[in-house]
């Protein structure tokens, strides 16, 4: 453990970011896994609306770091490419 105050608050911190982290990339998985579901369910009406949703929190973990930016890029046309070859 730290004596040092200023460590001291660093630890705190750090452990209240941690979980922030923690708590993104948990909804982050969980916005992709429900997109998928409809996508091999062949629901189009479902997928399309999760795609929204998808892209956004992909886009969102790429601005705060969570994920590369190329990352980011590449799920967001897999995740395109999914939708367009429901209709095809």
């Amino acid at each position: 453990m730290p004596n040092i105050k200023s460590a001291k608050k660093r630890v705190k911190t750090t452990q209240t970011k941690t979980l922030q982290n923690k708590m993104f990339k948990s909804s982050f998985k969980t916005a992709i896994k429900k997109y998928t579901a409809a996508v091999e369910a062949g629901d189009k009406a479902l997928a399309s609306s999760l795609y929204k949703d998808a892209v956004k929190i992909v886009d969102r973990a790429a601005a705060k770091g969570i994920i590369h930016a190329n990352t980011a890029a590449r799920k967001k046309s897999r995740f395109t490419l999914m939708l367009n070859n429901m209709s095809a």
